[in-house]
């Protein structure tokens, strides 16, 4: 990729992340904002951002990713069990910011917009499901879940508390809730 269109991708990656922004003067919600506003924020066109994106919700996503992977990643030097944990205190502790705001919305976004859930689905949702059933797999092998369990079921237990709060904005974010809601599920994905 030339310098020119990597420094006018990561400009459109910037913009989109700042006028999405609830703490920034004149920031929009995901169905507020428009690629007409991006790109002028950008200073790119609308066929430029177009090159790289199919829509507003795919460059919303990456945008999301961008800032979002880097900061929620899972230690491979760790129990499986451990790391799961630190993994679901930092997710949450990002969710209780700006990051938390913007995927409630992509969430929202994508119920009732099937071609927004697609992209979500691809580019977020599987690729972190796997990553996650990988230590949940692990963490099976080493003796501190059962066994029998389904994976993807376990990782739905794992991780509905989170979601739940940040949807519902009921309970907190903080690392000692959602360390006591992972220590609860824990109890019983445990091998007796």
């Amino acid at each position: 990729m030339a310098i020119r269109s990597e420094q006018s991708r990561l400009a459109i990656l910037q913009a989109t992340i700042r006028l999405l922004d609830e703490r920034e003067h004149g920031s929009m919600s995901v169905q507020q904002l428009s690629i007409e506003r991006i790109a002028r924020e950008a200073g790119v066109s609308k066929a430029t951002i177009y090159r790289w994106w199919s829509s507003k919700a795919a460059l919303i996503i990456d945008t999301f990713l961008e800032n979002h992977i880097t900061s929620t990643t899972i230690k491979e030097d760790l129990p499986a069990i451990e790391a799961l944990k630190e993994h679901a205190i930092s997710l949450a502790q990002v969710y209780s910011g700006h990051e938390g705001a913007l995927m409630a919305q992509l969430i929202a976004e994508s119920q009732y917009d099937e071609a927004t859930l697609a992209d979500f689905k691809k580019s977020f949702f599987l690729p972190r499901r796997e990553m996650i059933n990988a230590v949940i797999r692990r963490a099976m092998e080493e003796g501190a879940i059962r066994d029998d369990l389904d994976i993807n079921q376990v990782a739905e237990h794992i991780y509905s508390p989170i979601y739940f709060r940040l949807l519902f904005k009921e309970g907190s974010l903080d690392r000692d809730a959602t360390g006591l809601s992972f220590d609860i599920t824990m109890q019983g994905l445990k091998p007796s």
